[in-house]
């Protein structure tokens, strides 16, 4: 059995700590693990169990890389996607990659899962059924009239834990979701599934087999990037973007449903994650430098000042260094919309956080003006940026601790800490750190623009996009 990780999601409704280039699955929300890591975690120990696939998008691809080495995890592959194009082609690449018995145990990188024993009961049981060519789905047993996830009606029994799939179902009204909590014959979809690889491809060829051409072709024409695999960008263009329910699960006639009751949730908004968090005597979960007084069912979170609340009920309240976010606990979905308007008004906060990982270690703004902007850079041992230059800006660094192999020009310089160099606009330039500490130096940036793309690479030991000179 061999997990695939899917981790294609910009996770929108957990802004302003989930952004595009940092989304939900790579947070620690719910514990120190982040939620890629307890997704591959909650599976280890399963007999016969692979290293995993993980999808991810190529913008994420380092995060991916990281996460998994931090948990001692060696991936068999991290597949990267140019864009989204929805799960049914995540998982057709995931089944192309493998030998058509494997079974595919597909699985979101975002989910709760707080039973991990019932759980991994429920993965075997799902085995079985897999290893007998069927399709199988998990179907969380709902404790509520749910409204914002999709149903799986369940049909004639195959066995006493299994049952044929009768019907998807989109996410219906309140009305309805009480009539299906009342006939216990529906299940929240929980977008898991176990196959065989072959199985998947033999059903995505009979009913979209569009979508099965275009990952073969992407494919066919991949490149190997470190510890990644690169797809053909133009052939996987063409592909039709469509999820598994859609392309194979509603059509096939081997879809089986396995009910899981494991404390499951797909923490799609600040109130799903205020239900799944620890709350004291006032139901209030709090995350950081948090002083309430008279507040009662909020959810608040810090990250880096005080936040002091008063006399307040089922708030959201989430602090970035950057943004403040304020909702009513029974208005979250709307986060969206907030995310839409940033992203028209085309202002940074939709995208990124101040603090920016890179490959080789991040940076963190700490000022900026009309022609100046301020960094703190960390460095990772042995790590090393590209060699580059700026058309618009000069820089200076401060050696703050460790030390700095410093590339200017013809000529390369090591600095301790409270040294410093300065690099004039258009000097080719490399920072790398030799030693076995991070490297923490002060950027100060100056010139008439200081975009992030104002960046020409030489050389990148990374494989990042480079410019030859």
């Amino acid at each position: 059995m061999i997990p695939v990780i899917l981790s294609g999601g910009s996770g929108t409704r957990l802004w302003p700590l989930s952004r595009s280039q940092y989304p939900k699955q790579f947070l620690p929300l719910v514990s120190s693990k982040t939620m890629v890591q307890e997704t591959v975690l909650r599976v280890q120990g399963i007999e016969s169990l692979q290293p995993p696939i993980a999808i991810c998008n190529e913008d994420h691809r380092f995060l991916m890389a990281e996460q998994l080495r931090e948990i001692d995890i060696k991936p068999s592959a991290i597949i990267l996607e140019p864009m989204g194009k929805n799960t049914a082609p995540a998982v057709a690449l995931a089944a192309l990659s493998a030998d058509p018995d494997d079974i595919l145990l597909i699985l979101p990188a975002d989910h709760v899962i707080s039973n991990v024993s019932a759980f991994q009961a429920t993965i075997k049981k799902a085995k079985t059924l897999a290893e007998q060519g069927y399709l199988v789905t998990f179907g969380i047993i709902p404790t509520e009239p749910e409204t914002g996830y999709g149903y799986i009606k369940a049909g004639e029994g195959i066995d006493k834990d299994s049952f044929d799939v009768a019907t998807f179902v989109e996410k219906p009204n309140l009305e309805t979701a009480k009539k299906y909590l009342k006939s216990g014959d529906y299940f929240w979809n929980s977008g898991m599934f176990a196959f065989k690889a072959g199985r998947y491809i033999e059903e995505l060829n009979k009913f979209q087999p569009d979508i099965l051409k275009a990952c073969k072709n992407a494919l066919n024409n991949e490149t190997h990037d470190l510890d990644f695999i690169r797809l053909d960008r133009e052939a996987f263009t063409k592909c039709p973007s469509d999820s598994i329910d859609y392309a194979v699960m509603e059509k096939t006639d081997q879809a089986a449903i396995i009910p899981l009751d494991a404390d499951w949730n797909d923490v799609g908004s600040w109130s799903a994650l205020w239900e799944v968090s620890d709350k004291n005597e006032e139901s209030n979960a709090v995350s950081g430098d948090v002083i309430t007084l008279d507040t009662n069912n909020s959810y608040i979170h810090a990250s880096h000042k005080l936040i002091t609340t008063i006399g307040v009920d089922n708030l959201i309240v989430i602090e970035t260094d950057d943004a403040v976010m304020i909702a009513a606990k029974d208005r979250v979905q709307d986060v969206k919309k907030i995310v839409d308007q940033l992203k028209k008004d085309k202002r940074k906060e939709a995208n990124i956080h101040l603090k920016v990982y890179r490959p080789w270690g991040f940076f963190h703004s700490v000022d900026n003006g009309s022609r100046h902007q301020t960094k703190l850079i960390v460095v990772n041992p042995g790590a090393k940026l590209s060699l580059q230059k700026h058309h618009h800006r000069a820089e200076h660094w401060v050696v703050v601790k460790g030390t700095a192999l410093v590339t200017k020009g013809d000529e390369q310089i090591l600095l301790s800490e409270n040294e410093s160099t300065y690099i004039p606009l258009g000097i080719v330039h490399c920072l790398e750190n030799p030693g076995v500490i991070p490297l923490e130096i002060v950027e100060v940036q100056s010139g008439s623009y200081l975009g992030e793309d104002d960046i020409i690479r030489f050389n990148d030991k990374y494989g990042r996009e480079t410019t030859e000179p």
